[in-house]
């Protein structure tokens, strides 16, 4: 596993669960108003953590924490994900995963043998504007497609969710989320913050009254659509 942070303590990342977040390295989208740049284009310029180090910290702080969230970055992309989940596991802990869904195949696999308790899967935009929205014009939409049908079929804890971004978004694309999205258990529009380490930093976010617009826009075919993040 290619580690490059931990957050020791959150109450935030892993919904009803004290938990530490792990942050993996390298990602196969280049989301404009990606939050964490530094880990999805360069990686190898972070300070590099030790499985065994990150193992150790978690042998520690059982009986304080409950779970792991593994974030990144993406995930799916290390080769040894599955070694790693199951380390955590036989420490006692739930599992969270956050991916952009683009490796149906791994989460599939992971979801098969029962490794995981929770899944937060980013939907990055509607279906027209969804390579815009992760920097990939080509990218071919299928593995999204199958993403959320594994999740919408599985019985573990799931959300998804969208960062929501003046320039990229727009209330009307609201509908054709909750549309597509419709028949899911929860989804969470996330207030945009712009910062240093944003991939192309200057972007906006949209008032509480505009993403509240966008919340009942989904809901209309998403009961359980809330907002996250906003002040």
């Amino acid at each position: 596993m290619k580690i490059y942070g931990i957050n020791k303590t959150t109450l935030l990342d892993y919904p009803g669960h004290v938990a530490a977040t792990i942050f993996t390295g390298g990602c196969n989208m280049r989301c404009p108003f990606c939050q964490n740049s530094g880990l999805v284009l360069a990686p190898e310029q972070q300070p590099e953590i030790s499985e065994d180090e990150a193992l150790t910290f978690l042998k520690k702080r059982k009986g304080i924490l409950e779970g792991v969230c593994i974030t990144g970055g993406e995930p799916t992309l290390q080769t040894d994900l599955e070694s790693f989940i199951r380390r955590i596991r036989e420490l006692g802990y739930l599992i969270k995963l956050d991916t952009n869904g683009y490796r149906p195949k791994v989460l599939g696999h992971l979801l098969d043998r029962g490794l995981l308790e929770y899944v937060a899967m980013d939907i990055k935009a509607s279906r027209e504007r969804y390579g815009i929205a992760c920097g990939l014009p080509d990218m071919e939409l299928a593995p999204i497609e199958e993403s959320v049908e594994l999740l919408k079929s599985s019985r573990i804890t799931y959300e998804f969710r969208t960062t929501v971004v003046k320039g990229i978004h727009s209330p009307e694309e609201f509908t054709a989320i909750g549309q597509w999205l419709q028949g899911c258990r929860t989804y969470y529009l996330q207030s945009y913050r712009d910062s240093d380490q944003v991939m192309r930093p200057g972007y906006e976010s949209f008032d509480p009254g505009e993403l509240e617009n966008m919340r009942k826009r989904a809901a209309e075919y998403i009961p359980q659509t809330a907002l996250r993040g906003v002040d």
